[in-house]
């Protein structure tokens, strides 16, 4: 695998993937304008005579609530995942480790101590999610100072010490790249799209008597170019955390210096997902995205899946794509 070529790739994707986000916003901000214009044209404009005239700060208005509507979102949920990686680890069912009580746990100690000088960098905590029988991890938090590693059981008792190590170094590289605070910011700005179409929809609320208001006039359109907004925002997060974790791959790969390290993960998970080793579990929403492997992964590709497919993952690492 040439890693540094793969790792530059991604990098790339992930910037043009994030400034199209960007006109996303941008766009959504028009879209709202260009609607409530025509709204207005259709509702009152038409039969005014002379030019059509809009009210004072009319676009001003539209851009500046649809702003805070976004960002405002933005803020209001990047603030709910505040509070530290341990903190969201612990609602995701993950306990620290306990080198101590077992030799799966001090080894897991040992390889975060032992990758974290290859990456240069702090090690983070490792945690154990004990009741999972699947083979997964999570990195979680925003940056290096409160971030933890939370690795299953099922990966301390069927991994070998070279697996573990890609697999803790696919997370640690989650970590030195800051994409556990890129995936919440962006987590957040959706969440600022979903805001805009919420909007809508409540203007667009019949009353008790199953009669529309009259702000359902423009509600449609806002809820319209919102709900459009919202897709395209998921879509793009989507795609950016699949780059991402190529990038985490391709990292994993020259820290260990081992194609059989993460590869061997990745092979073992997909045989189990094929065998139906085990119950899906169903984890916490704020940690869904930043797992190693998605659940439910090996199924076709679609563009809102937060992972590749396994089969394209294990292809890049062995060169074969």
């Amino acid at each position: 695998m040439r890693f540094f070529e793969r790792q530059d790739d991604a990098r790339r994707r992930t910037r043009r993937l994030l400034l199209a986000f960007a006109l996303a916003v941008l766009l959504l901000v028009l879209a709202v304008n260009a609607g409530l214009a025509l709204t207005w044209w259709a509702v009152w404009g038409w039969h005014q005579p002379g030019p059509l005239r809009y009210p004072a700060y009319f676009f001003h208005v539209n851009t500046g609530i649809t702003l805070l509507l976004v960002l405002g979102g933005w803020w209001i949920e990047a603030t709910s995942l505040r509070g530290g990686g341990e903190r969201l680890a612990r609602r995701a069912g993950a306990r620290e480790a306990r080198p101590g009580a077992s030799p799966e746990e001090q080894r897991l100690v040992n390889v975060v101590q032992e990758l974290a000088i290859a990456a240069a960098m702090k090690p983070p905590p490792a945690m154990v999610v004990a009741r999972s029988d699947a083979i997964n991890a999570f990195a979680a938090g925003w940056d290096e100072t409160d971030t933890v590693i939370a690795v299953t059981r099922g990966a301390l008792e069927r991994l070998t010490r070279e697996e573990l190590q890609g697999l803790v170094a696919h997370e640690l590289s989650h970590i030195r790249e800051g994409d556990t605070r890129m995936n919440m910011h962006l987590a957040g700005m959706v969440f600022g799209l979903e805001m805009v179409f919420d909007l809508g929809r409540h203007m667009c609320e019949r009353d008790e008597f199953g009669r529309l208001p009259l702000t359902a006039i423009p509600g449609f359109a806002i809820e319209a170019v919102g709900w459009f907004g919202w897709l395209a925002g998921e879509g793009l997060k989507a795609a950016v955390s699949r780059q991402r974790e190529f990038l985490a791959d391709a990292r994993a790969v020259q820290w260990t210096r081992s194609r059989d390290g993460l590869g061997g993960v990745l092979r073992k998970v997909l045989a189990q997902q094929r065998a139906a080793h085990q119950a899906r579990r169903a984890w916490h929403a704020g940690v869904a995205h930043m797992l190693l492997v998605a659940e439910g992964g090996g199924r076709i590709a679609h563009w809102l899946d937060s992972h590749p497919t396994l089969e394209r993952r294990i292809r890049r690492i062995y060169g074969m794509k």
